[in-house]
């Protein structure tokens, strides 16, 4: 079902691209350093690190464990009023007209959830037949860059690294709305053995955000290889790249780290990584509002290349990223939007995109909650008005 938000019709001359371009332990101590410039020296070669001893374990249903607390080092890469500040969603018009259509739009979204309509929706896109064979993620030679065995990219939407366009477990996501396209990398969390990959692959399109929807550890069960430097002091030697940690600033809901990757000729990248903490494996997250305050943060903060999201398979939590990523900004600027037909666009990109019903229902829950928040704000400075502000 289709929602158009706050006005009668899209205007078919608005399009416009947005911004994207087409044993298990973790030693915290160095993070309570209290130095924070990043030290940069010039190693004789670049190295790889042993990761073949550490032992990933293939995965199942998991639920969240809290992670060592960490401390910010340097200065404040956000502060809390800015966060308050980007996570409001403002839609420009105000009055009759704005208040009567939130209430309409936030009783349709109930009634459809009371009548198990979004399930049944849910149902239907679980029902399609897969649209790619998936051969080259299933070659042996690749079989052990799978973190699972059973969620393989679809070739012909694959992202291919390096001049012989090598095998990564991700895809490509464009996705069209109301005539913008969003386009992402929807990927897999790095194994020890793929770890030179995914940097590469960051490196190869540009990407200044990874978004990290998993916690690396989660009842027992290893999610995701620690891919990146948790030291100012002891950068990450790759044998392409040296991955360097500028800074890192512990939130409420998410860790954001700001990385350096230098390539062997000495160009520099800047990438920041925002890893949401607050959402178990297969479930949704515990909280409407930090997940709204992570996305516009995200937003806030891509400048090029993809966006670079991934969970421990890529394709549960990511994909109910994604989609809200589209609708939020569909909510903020007026325009229509359709859950089902951005999950569709998805799938048809990248197999079992948002995993579960939980996680499908999770979305219109979401806009449940911002819809709300809308009204209220406008409930606020129809106030402020009356008062003479």
């Amino acid at each position: 079902m289709q929602f158009w938000v706050f006005k009668t019709k899209v205007n078919s001359q608005k399009v416009e691209l947005c911004r994207q371009s087409s044993s298990f332990r973790i030693d915290y101590e160095d993070l309570l350093e209290k130095n924070s410039i990043s030290i940069w020296r010039a190693l004789p070669s670049f190295h790889s690190e042993n990761w073949d001893n550490e032992n990933e374990q293939r995965a199942g249903s998991s639920s969240s464990q809290d992670s060592p607390i960490v401390t910010s080092t340097g200065e404040k890469i956000i502060t809390e009023e800015e966060l308050i500040e980007i996570s409001e969603i403002r839609p420009n018009l105000s009055g009759t007209l704005l208040r009567s259509t939130v209430r309409n739009l936030i009783e349709d979204i109930e009634k459809r959830i009371d009548q198990k309509e979004i399930f049944e929706e849910f149902l239907a896109l679980e029902n399609r037949e897969l649209l790619d064979d998936c051969i080259l993620g299933n070659n042996p030679e690749n079989r052990d860059k799978n973190r699972y065995r059973d969620i393989i990219p679809y070739d012909r939407t694959r992202v291919s690294i390096g001049q012989s366009q090598d095998y990564i477990n991700a895809n490509y996501i464009r996705i069209s709305n109301a005539g913008e396209e969003f386009f992402y990398i929807a990927t897999q969390a790095p194994l020890p053995g793929t770890t030179e990959d995914f940097w590469q692959m960051v490196w190869e399109n540009k990407s200044n955000v990874i978004a990290m929807i998993t916690k690396e550890m989660e009842d027992g069960i290893i999610k995701c290889h620690p891919y990146w430097p948790i030291s100012l002091t002891k950068p990450l030697g790759l044998q392409n790249f040296l991955v360097e940690l500028e800074n890192t600033q512990i939130l409420e809901a998410f860790i954001i780290r700001v990385f350096k990757i230098v390539n062997k000729t000495g160009s520099v990248h800047f990438v920041h990584q925002i890893q949401f903490m607050n959402w178990p494996d297969h479930g949704i997250p515990t909280s409407y509002e930090a997940f709204v305050s992570y996305i516009r943060y995200m937003k806030k903060i891509h400048e090029t290349g993809p966006i670079i999201a991934h969970c421990s398979a890529g394709i549960g939590r990511t994909g109910v990223l994604l989609c809200m990523d589209v609708v939020l900004h569909a909510l903020e600027n007026d325009l229509e939007f359709d859950i089902k037909t951005i999950v569709t666009q998805m799938r048809n990109q990248r197999c079992g995109m948002i995993q579960t019903k939980e996680q499908y229902q999770f979305c219109y829950e979401t806009v449940i909650h911002v819809l709300r928040k809308i009204q209220t704000s406008a409930r606020l400075d129809k106030f402020s008005i009356f008062q003479g502000n």
